[in-house]
């Protein structure tokens, strides 16, 4: 279950901390114009489905910062996501584009439907309405889209599509939208690349602790793009992957289950559940289970006040956007809980959508291991930064993540210039 609080507050809670901490050292002027979004923009998508009725679907644009570059981040499509969701999320991307130094601001788009009870018609039908409607907000310099919660690279290939064919011509002139298919100017290593990212920042943690990958032990909260390459990636270094679970359930080995079988079991039956070669749990049962290592990799708000105490891993790394609340992010640090924040931890995908929008914008091919071994290195160096200036500070890497990328965005800002 969710936490109570919503993305925006826990967002705002965040940067007031890191304000609060920096009053001393970055004009205050500066701190206001970055508290509050550039643009909220608020949308009705009324297309037409395989029903021959008209749907009503509200949709969100929102860019927080265009300080450092055009806003970048992903479209959230759920039943669930609102207007303050997506404020808080394109919040939390300009920090996080920050941190990982690519010149993005920070957006992030939403659409409100439940992409499981659309048919594959009906889900392009209402991707290309969105990126019909929101034209005038996308663009290389002003807005880039990328996949989220709910969509994918081949909803990517269909706003694509839509633009350059409203434009008229065979393919967009410059970079519009990135995670979209190889075929259609993709990157290979964009859908792995969140994934490796958190995999890569879990091995510097057990280093900096004194501990090794091979045969440390590993439970994994959501198995879709992000959950599922981890626990791949853990497994293929020797982790041993003792839990997994999805929306719909929860497997659980104390001697570590077959990622590979456990994968092609849920890609025939669209969850983990009835995996036979593990035991079945109760999922928030299983985020509580001893560990080496957690990955929070599926919705907001899972890591709370109410069950911190009880989260019994070493290191918490947040493959998903805000799955620790503020409060629970308080308990952790007081039980020397290591937490490797998400605008760190889950920033290989936006870093590897950059290397995509240079290689539009360049019009060249990159091969998938100049991307990872980028990606690679980019993590190493931006998670040595954050664990060094925490220890400088003897404070918590989210609130070293939180200062640099304040600091950074502030630096544009002077650059820039109060006017206009």
């Amino acid at each position: 279950m969710a936490g109570t609080q919503s993305i925006l507050s826990d967002a705002k809670e965040n940067f007031e901390k890191t304000a609060a901490l920096l009053k001393d050292e970055v004009d205050g002027d500066l701190l206001l114009k970055i508290r509050l979004p550039k643009e909220r923009i608020e949308m009705r998508l009324t297309p037409q489905l395989s029903d021959r009725k008209i749907h009503v679907f509200p949709a969100f644009v929102v860019r927080h910062s265009d300080a450092l570059g055009p806003a970048k981040g992903g479209i959230r499509m759920t039943p669930e996501v609102s207007l303050d969701d997506v404020n808080g999320l394109a919040m939390e991307m300009t920090w996080k584009c920050a941190l990982i130094g690519v010149p993005f601001g920070g957006g992030k788009s939403g659409i409100v439907a439940d992409p499981y009870k659309l048919n594959q018609h009906d889900k392009e039908t209402l991707v290309r309405s969105f990126a019909r409607n929101a034209y005038r907000h996308i663009g290389p310099q002003v807005y880039v889209p990328a996949p989220d919660m709910g969509t994918d690279e081949a909803d990517m290939g269909y706003i694509k599509d839509t633009i350059s064919h409203s434009m008229g011509q065979a393919t967009t002139q410059g970079c519009y939208v990135t995670g979209k298919p190889v075929i259609l100017g993709g990157i290979p290593g964009r859908r792995e690349a969140t994934g490796h990212g958190v995999v890569i920042c879990i091995c510097q943690a057990l280093k900096m602790l004194g501990m090794e990958i091979e045969g440390a032990t590993a439970i994994v909260q959501g198995f879709g793009n992000v959950g599922e390459v981890a626990a791949r990636a853990l497994h293929e270094l020797g982790a041993r992957v003792m839990g997994v679970s999805d929306l719909f359930g929860a497997v659980y080995d104390p001697e570590g289950l077959d990622i590979p079988a456990l994968s092609g079991h849920a890609n025939r039956s669209g969850s983990v559940k009835g995996f036979s070669d593990g035991r079945e749990m109760d999922g928030q049962e299983l985020l509580e289970m001893p560990c080496d290592v957690l990955i929070p990799a599926a919705a907001g708000g899972q890591i709370t006040a109410a069950n911190a105490s009880r989260i019994a891993a070493k290191v918490v790394a947040e493959g998903a956007n805000s799955p620790t609340t503020p409060q629970a992010d308080e308990i952790l640090a007081d039980r020397d809980v290591l937490v490797i924040p998400d605008i760190l931890c889950n920033a290989g995908g936006v870093f590897v959508s950059y290397l995509e929008y240079a290689q539009e914008t360049q019009q060249e091919q990159m091969a998938v291991a100049r991307v990872e071994g980028r990606l690679r290195d980019r993590m190493i160096e931006r998670f040595d930064q954050v664990w060094s200036l925490a220890r400088e500070r003897k404070g918590r890497m989210r609130d070293a993540a939180m200062i640099l990328s304040v600091k950074t965005v502030c630096s544009a800002l002077t650059a820039r210039g109060y006017l206009p």
